[in-house]
Order: C-alpha cells, then sequence, then structure tokens
C-alpha cells in the first residue's frame, strides 16, 4: 500500500534515536523544541520514550494539538500548530495495528470490548479487555465471563 505522505529525513536537531531499521515517515515540529515523528515503528513524541502503535488506543488532533490515549489510560497533549500529515499518519498506524475490535453486553450495566492489536516483529497477536466505565475490571465474575467471550472469539476468527 502506497502511504499518501514521503517520507522525510529528520532534522538533526529532532532530538530522537531511531532504532536501526526504523523509517521515519512523518514529522512535525512541536514549539519549545523538538519534533513529534511518526514512524513505522512508533509515535516519537519530545523527552518520551516512544510509542508503539499498538500501545495507542486513539489519538485526536483539535486546534490545541495532539491528544494520544495510551492502552493504559495515560493521556498525552503534544501542541502541534503545523501538524501537516502526523495526524493523518497517526490515525492509519494506530488504525493498522488493529487486528479485532467488538464490544460484547455482560449485563444491564455494560460490557466489554476485546481488542486484538498486531506487534510488529511478533506473529501473535495481543488481547487486551476494555471494560466499559462502571464495570470493575478486577471482579473476578466480569473477568471470566470476558475470558469466556475472548476464547469464543478466537475459536471463530482463528486469531
Amino acid at each position: 500500500m502506497r502511504l499518501p505522505w514521503r517520507a522525510r529525513s529528520l532534522p538533526d536537531d529532532s532530538g530522537v534515536t531511531l532504532e536501526s531499521g526504523e523509517r521515519v515517515l512523518v514529522h512535525a515540529h512541536v514549539p519549545g523544541g523538538g519534533y513529534a515523528v511518526a514512524t513505522d515503528r512508533a509515535l516519537h513524541l519530545p523527552g518520551e520514550k516512544p510509542l508503539p502503535w499498538h500501545r495507542i488506543d486513539r489519538a485526536m488532533w483539535d486546534e490545541e494539538g495532539l491528544l494520544v490515549v495510551t492502552t493504559d489510560g495515560a493521556e498525552r497533549r503534544v501542541p502541534l500548530p503545523d501538524p501537516g500529515r502526523l495526524p493523518e499518519a497517526v490515525r492509519e498506524r494506530v488504525t493498522s495495528s488493529i487486528l479485532v475490535n467488538r464490544h460484547f453486553r455482560l449485563g444491564e450495566n455494560g460490557g466489554v470490548r476485546l481488542v486484538a492489536r498486531r506487534i510488529p516483529g511478533q506473529d501473535t497477536a495481543e488481547w487486551e479487555f476494555v471494560f466499559d466505565p462502571g464495570l470493575d475490571p478486577t471482579d473476578p465474575g466480569l473477568r471470566a465471563a470476558a475470558e469466556q467471550l475472548l476464547e469464543g472469539l478466537r475459536r471463530n476468527l482463528g486469531i
């Protein structure tokens, strides 16, 4: 698939260290110094460890910049007055990491979303449970019900 943006070289003052073989897709300057950089493997934000695509639950862009929410619920906001193609690249990379995203009701108070994510360099998918607000993810009964749903889904999909 041809990506709608061209890979560009990082400026010398980017502050980003790439892994061997990691390719830059697009980058945007962050006020105060540094760059937000989308690569084929991760999102690099100034002063932070790279965020692998399979660890990003969602990302949104507005007039204040880019808001990234990780799968553990942590949020990071990066001001981007001139984002260029970065929001588009982030959306495409996060979306392409998701193999399965299904929601199941667990009762009257809500349900669970079962998500399988592709991990670069691995043959197996990583599954996660995302319980609806108001449900206790540590409740043994809910966990058992979610595990049962996961096993059925994995059998049906062959993942």
